[in-house]
């Protein structure tokens, strides 16, 4: 017969089981004389009691409800239904939209990894190397005078009056 000592004073549930079927009068003369017993002596367990009972007064005070009827679930059923496909048309613009635009940064996303991987790391040509043949005597005759950058073509060619 311990008590359950984590709550306090909370009845034993070998005890607990018994409080409806004692209170309704449905136990056996030696298990009701051995439960009343127990319920003297525990505090916990005569709480419960008490609570039961009062419990059990209020229910009897109270009118009973009506039957809802054989279609209470498909009515309720039907209304979480149609509440839940209420709630999806508000959204579904947005959630298209979301779709547009993950299928657009996967597209951007593959785009930029193929040129990466395969254009990207083309070696680039070098300025200073490069020559453009036959141009270089336009602006300059001499050919040991040649341009080093742009500035230097436009400088040749606003020296030279090709500018006109």
């Amino acid at each position: 017969m311990a008590m359950d000592t984590e709550l306090g004073n909370a009845a034993c549930s070998e005890y607990e089981a018994l409080l409806e079927d004692y209170l309704n009068d449905e136990l056996n003369a030696a298990d009701a004389k051995r439960a009343s017993e127990h319920w003297k002596n525990c505090a916990g367990c005569r709480a419960a009691l008490e609570q039961a009972a009062e419990s059990a007064r209020l229910l009897r005070l109270a009118e009973p409800s009506a039957d809802p009827g054989p279609a209470f679930a498909r009515i309720v059923m039907a209304r979480i239904r149609a509440a839940e496909q209420d709630r999806g048309v508000l959204w579904q613009p947005f959630v298209s939209l979301a779709w547009r635009v993950a299928a657009t940064a996967s597209l951007a996303l593959a785009l930029l990894v193929t040129y990466d991987a395969g254009w990207g790391h083309r070696p680039q040509p070098n300025a200073d190397s490069t020559r453009l043949t036959g141009v270089s005597d336009l602006f300059s005759p001499d050919p040991a005078n040649l341009p080093a950058n742009g500035d230097e073509v436009l400088m040749m060619v606003a020296e030279s009056n090709h500018g006109n």
